[in-house]
Formats: C-alpha cells, sequence, structure tokens
C-alpha cells in the first residue's frame, strides 16, 4: 500500500517531536513560564503547518484521482480539506 505521507511530513513532525522533548527537559530544569509557553507556542505553530502541508498535499492527491476515474465533485473535495483545517484551530 503507498504511503501519502512524504518524508518532509515525517521530518516535519520529527522536528516537532524534538521540540517536545526539549519543552520537558525546560520544565524539568524549572525554567521561568515564559520561556515553555514560547517554546509551546513555536510546537502550535510548527504543528499548524504540518496540518497545513499534510492536507494540502492530500487535496491534490484526492483531486487528480477525482479527474482521473471521470469525477466532477472536486468542490465537495476542496470543501472537506477546507473543514478539515478549520476543525484542527
Amino acid at each position: 500500500m503507498e504511503s501519502h505521507y512524504t518524508e518532509p511530513m515525517k521530518t516535519r513532525l520529527k522536528k516537532i517531536e524534538g521540540q517536545i522533548r526539549g519543552i520537558l527537559r525546560l520544565m524539568e530544569e524549572g525554567k521561568p513560564c515564559k520561556e515553555v509557553v514560547a517554546q509551546l507556542s513555536a510546537v502550535r505553530n510548527a504543528s499548524d503547518k504540518a496540518i497545513a502541508q499534510i492536507v494540502a498535499e492530500n487535496l491534490q492527491k484526492c483531486i487528480r484521482d477525482e479527474q482521473e476515474t471521470g469525477g466532477q465533485d472536486t468542490g465537495k473535495i476542496v470543501q472537506e480539506a477546507v473543514d478539515l483545517i478549520v476543525k484542527s484551530r
């Protein structure tokens, strides 16, 4: 089965994983709340970008598949992608 999750997507998530470990280390070291929250904000931004990348690349594939099979309802596919992004926030 072909995975539609690319290496750059996985790399992005591995970086987020590293950021989370770094935040835990900051907490264990008793760093100030301001530092922890700043890093959590960076993780949230990185996560939002990962979501957008995954949805965008999947959307492209779904539209191509729909067109190849003769379907014309790409508007519905686009709306589902938009709903996914909105729901993620």
